[in-house]
């Protein structure tokens, strides 16, 4: 034993009663009630990162998938059904949300995941230990690596597991999105006769409908989300039972296809055994489609959080079409002054989620040969964009988008006023004309309509037809139909 772990031994008795574990590397005190053995304490002494542990989602899916090992491998004879049952158990007591604390691994850890597959496998081998009634360590009767990683490797199981936690985190993400889509919507009805200045390049343009607005905006998420449920459905092709650089080594010839069906049962989702299991491995792009995919998604989103607050901009001096609810007090020195709190809450969100999907696609192309090494970090990035942007659609909906109201009076104002009516008029008088009423009215302070009834362009009868709401704001009204 080397010196350093002598005194680390020495160290560590003095600190509470301990276990001596021991690998290729050599010997490891291990605290004696620790459920976490040699593997993660030495990767918890090597990567004090962050702070920030395992994603629970990760560590639920990889218990799903030592569950179904072990029911795979009691079935095909190559686990008795003791150590198969008591690894069961162990398994369902984590995903029952026991044993959290003894997961200590940080997020940036060793590649490939390894130090977190070991985490996994010594946690629920020594609390199957505890149920065949041995003392937690005794590997010589239940193992981490003979037993609990039987017919798998941390290339497999890994990607494996980051796919099922996505699954898992993109069903809770849907539910929220599908709630800000149908929040958006409600607005869209609510406002459905406010008419309002249209704006592009932030420049006045044709009078559009309030609710309009609104319910594009709920298009967007929802057309968003639908793109992401089309990207993720090749999560669910799993390269489980390729083992060790996808040649499947010392694993069951059905092993590959059992997993596949087994998990599909306890997870609730349609898996298949990858058509090719080195490709399974060597490439992780479907979790880099997911994560563009809900890149996308935060984009759009953000996009649509830069128009709440600007449509809510003042309120004494901006646009102020539209009240956001006054969520908090918006300033240390101003009193009274309310800012879009939850929108700029969503802007950040989005803007981490963009940075999260650089990082992911930059992981996704480090693969090297027969394995990507970056599989940590793309499957914890993409997690978090998850179930950030998750919560950011659910707070939107309800401290924000539920309560806009509109002021209506306002938006009439402003498009009464809009140089884009000259628009409504160049079919009459021609474009040309029409531009030099617009800029003749913006000169003069008068509407478009004011102008045009002063100057005699049309009769008040054509104007009045011309700049009917009706008729602005939808496609071809006042046309005869071809």
């Amino acid at each position: 034993m080397s010196r350093i772990s002598h005194d680390r031994k020495r160290a560590s008795n003095r600190a509470g009663a301990m276990r001596i574990e021991k690998d290729s590397i050599g010997e490891f005190p291990v605290p004696a009630g620790a459920y976490w053995g040699i593997n993660a304490g030495r990767a918890a002494e090597n990567f004090p990162i962050s702070g920030r542990k395992i994603n629970p989602r990760l560590i639920a899916a990889y218990c799903r998938i030592k569950k179904a090992a072990a029911a795979v491998n009691m079935r095909a004879g190559e686990l008795s059904k003791a150590k198969g049952k008591a690894i069961i158990r162990a398994a369902e007591e984590v995903l029952s949300g026991g044993l959290r604390d003894q997961f200590i691994i940080d997020r940036f850890q060793a590649g490939a995941g390894t130090s977190t597959n070991m985490n996994v496998n010594e946690v629920l081998c020594n609390r199957a230990l505890e149920l065949l009634g041995h003392k937690k360590g005794r590997y010589d009767i239940l193992s981490p690596n003979d037993h609990l990683n039987m017919g798998q490797s941390t290339n497999d199981t890994y990607p494996a597991a980051a796919h099922l936690a996505a699954l898992a985190a993109l069903d809770d993400f849907e539910a929220e999105a599908a709630r800000l889509a149908a929040s958006l919507s409600e607005r869209g009805k609510k406002f459905s006769k406010v008419l309002k200045s249209g704006r592009t390049h932030l420049q006045d343009a044709v009078p559009v409908l309030l609710g309009r607005e609104f319910s594009a905006y709920a298009a967007a998420v929802r057309a968003s989300a639908r793109h992401i449920r089309r990207t993720a459905a090749d999560l669910k092709e799993l390269g489980i039972g390729g083992s060790a650089a996808g040649t499947g080594m010392n694993t069951h010839p059905a092993f590959a296809r059992r997993m596949a069906a087994e998990l599909s049962r306890s997870s609730g989702f349609k898996l298949r055994k990858a058509a090719d299991l080195m490709h399974a491995m060597q490439s992780q792009a479907p979790l880099g489609r997911v994560s563009s995919a809900m890149r996308d998604f935060a984009v759009e989103l953000g996009r649509i959080a830069n128009d709440l607050r600007l449509l809510s901009s003042g309120p004494a001096t901006g646009l102020a079409e539209i009240r956001l609810p006054a969520v908090q007090a918006g300033s240390s020195i101003m009193p009274g002054k309310v800012n879009p709190s939850v929108p700029e809450m969503v802007n950040m969100v989005c803007f981490h989620a963009v940075g999260g999907d650089l990082s992911v696609s930059l992981a996704a192309a480090a693969g090297q040969l027969e394995l990507n090494v970056m599989m940590p970090l793309m499957a914890e990035n993409l997690l978090e964009s998850i179930d950030l942007l998750a919560a950011a659609c659910r707070q939107l909906a309800l401290r924000c988008v539920d309560g806009i109201t509109a002021d209506a009076a306002r938006c009439r104002d402003y498009a009464g006023r809009s140089m884009g009516l000259a628009t409504a008029l160049a079919p009459e008088i021609g474009y040309l004309a029409a531009a030099g009423a617009a800029k003749r009215a913006l000169a003069s302070g008068k509407s478009i309509a004011g102008l045009a009834e002063a100057e005699g362009l049309l009769s008040p009868g054509a104007l009045a037809r011309l700049l009917d709401p009706v008729r602005l704001t939808r496609p071809g009204a006042g046309k005869p139909r071809l």
